[in-house]
């Protein structure tokens, strides 16, 4: 391992999905999402370069020119059943649910604490194998890595907003991770 390992997470340029408010299916960025993944800056720092498995975010890192690797421990937030369905589509109940308590997946697909559990395998796995990474993911698993980094309790996952094809840096040094802005 080295002294520090630079972690740039991006996230996925627009879907439709995310336009209509809808859980999103495996689907291709859409005509926003593929301008605003062609006109992003292209990252030429010599990184190890990974994707989530998903369309969107492999299509994000081929119009950003990155020739990455798919883990699918980047996966985005498995929702089960709600795949592709609009928010007002979902028992409120259950909805309710699912944003204040991060231990339950009502949908039967995955919790946030499974999630975040998740992304702590793969950073570890980065801070053993890399110096330098960049990795195209979803919103969900970006917020999932900022709590871990911070330590920050899982019931503040819904309190970040990240934003299409928006970049968070974390630095990982002396057995924990910094966020960088």
């Amino acid at each position: 391992m080295t002294d520090i390992v630079r972690l740039t997470l991006v996230a996925h340029a627009m879907t439709d999905a995310m336009a209509a408010a809808r859980f999103p299916g495996d689907e291709p960025l859409n005509d926003v999402g593929r301008r605003q993944a062609e006109t992003a800056a292209q990252f030429r720092c010599g990184a190890i370069h990974f994707t989530g498995p998903e369309r969107r975010a492999r299509q994000t890192a081929d119009l950003l020119g990155l020739e990455a690797t798919v883990d699918p421990l980047l996966a985005d937030l498995n929702c089960g059943p709600w795949q592709e369905k609009r928010l007002e589509d979902v028992p409120p109940g259950d909805l309710t649910v699912w944003l204040t308590d991060p231990s339950r997946a009502p949908h039967g697909g995955e919790s946030i604490i499974e999630l975040m559990q998740r992304v702590a395998r793969w950073l570890n796995s980065v801070t053993e194998n890399a110096a330098a990474a960049v990795a195209v993911t979803h919103p969900a698993v970006i917020r999932a890595a900022i709590l871990l980094a911070l330590d920050i309790p899982a019931k503040s996952f819904w309190r970040m907003d990240i934003a299409p094809v928006s970049r968070t840096a974390l630095h990982y040094r002396g057995g924990c991770w910094t966020l960088r802005w």
